[in-house]
């Protein structure tokens, strides 16, 4: 029974960094990066000057009034 919570919580330590890791790894790779390229996607063709006159044409705006 001697040194039993110091060899737990070794093991139970690198348990949870590996566990850790491999969830930040999963996040990155499975959300993160298609996340970017779907931003990156979406701007590369985007116009904001048009997006704004289809929101003022449809009337979203107060201070700017649909022509």
């Amino acid at each position: 029974m001697r040194r039993l919570l110091a060899r737990r919580m070794k093991f139970h330590l690198f348990g949870a960094f590996f566990v850790s890791v491999g969830c930040a790894a999963l996040y990155k790779f499975v959300i993160a990066d298609p996340r970017k390229r779907a931003y990156a996607e979406f701007y590369k063709n985007y116009d904001p000057m048009k997006d704004f006159e289809a929101m003022r044409a449809a009337g979203v705006f107060e201070s700017a009034p649909p022509k």
